[in-house]
């Protein structure tokens, strides 16, 4: 009696293992915890548990989205979130990628990052032309905002007329609150939290893009666009602002398996009332934006949205 319950144990054992091997592992690359890669991306890992079968995700943290390219390229990654320029890059060969383009395309535009440039009322600076002779925190040295910054002071004529910082975003308002600076820009989703901050202390102004002006910045790098940061955002911000977007997009491998991507988008994009209750921009994706992408949709993903 005990050998055949033994056996029958281990015919158990045998069968979980069998079925633990047969389910899909997603593995999705995000960002550091504190940043909205993360949460977004666990909370994506949580409605695939909770609504594909079979299927085990889990919200990966790293570097954000020059690692998140690397990993998924190279298979050890199932998908990732990158900024759009990002991805661009990767699969043309050029910045961080420089000569070595990767295999990798689209699954969805998620949310917009616009480039927020801030000032405040005592300094006179309603601009961006204004800012030549000035001190301006450009964001982290090698940040997607400092290099979206340089180009936009590039496409206005000023940039060498510049003194530039190179500070984190909360660095940033900080300085310009003590008179070190003239002006600060973020890179994030709005409102964010260091402009709320600066918002609620002094009287903030952001600068708008003039469509003309970044006519040609827009032409030479594709992946951006204008984006209309409505009224009311914040507090002080009274008429809306045209700002530069660099989008959150969600890509993967070209050779991941069609069928793969395809129940990951549906499960996603089928259950974003859940993923909503995550973050308030977790709220704005929508498939109606979602094929606005910089490089071309994996076949899986084009066929949901199709």
């Amino acid at each position: 009696m005990i050998k055949k319950r033994l056996v029958a144990l281990a015919a158990t054992v045998i069968l979980s293992s069998t079925m633990a091997m047969a389910e899909d592992r997603i593995s999705i690359g995000t960002g550091g915890t504190g940043g909205l890669f993360y949460v977004i991306g666990a909370g994506m890992a949580d409605v695939i548990n909770r609504n594909l079968d079979g299927t085990t995700a889990r919200a990966e943290v790293t570097g954000a989205s020059v690692e998140n390219i690397r990993r998924v390229a190279a298979g050890q990654m199932t998908f990732g979130f990158s900024s759009s320029s990002t991805l661009y890059e990767a699969t043309v060969g050029q910045g961080p990628f420089d000569g070595q383009p990767l295999n990798v395309a689209s699954m969805a535009y998620l949310y917009p990052a616009v480039l927020q440039v801030a000032t405040i009322e005592d300094t006179g600076i309603t601009d961006i032309s204004q800012l030549a002779g000035k001190s301006v925190s450009m964001g982290p040295p090698g940040s997607n905002a400092a290099v979206l910054a340089r180009r936009l002071l590039t496409a206005y004529g000023v940039l060498g007329d510049v003194e530039q910082q190179f500070l984190s975003y909360n660095e940033g308002i900080s300085a310009l609150k003590n008179g070190q600076v003239e002006a600060a820009v973020v890179l994030a989703g709005a409102p964010t939290a260091s402009l709320i901050d600066l918002d609620a202390q002094e009287d903030m102004v952001l600068l708008s893009v003039d469509a003309n002006t970044v006519a040609n910045m827009l032409r030479d790098y594709p992946f951006y666009q204008l984006y209309d940061v409505p009224a009311n955002t914040y507090p002080d911000q009274t008429s809306a602002v045209t700002m530069i977007n660099d989008p959150a997009t969600l890509f993967t491998a070209t050779s991941a398996d069609p069928d793969l991507i395809y129940n990951l988008t549906r499960t996603l994009f089928d259950n974003l009332d859940q993923l909503a209750e995550v973050h308030p921009q977790a709220a704005t994706i929508s498939a109606d934006t979602a094929t606005q992408v910089p490089v071309p949709l994996h076949p899986g993903a084009a066929r949901y949205f199709k």
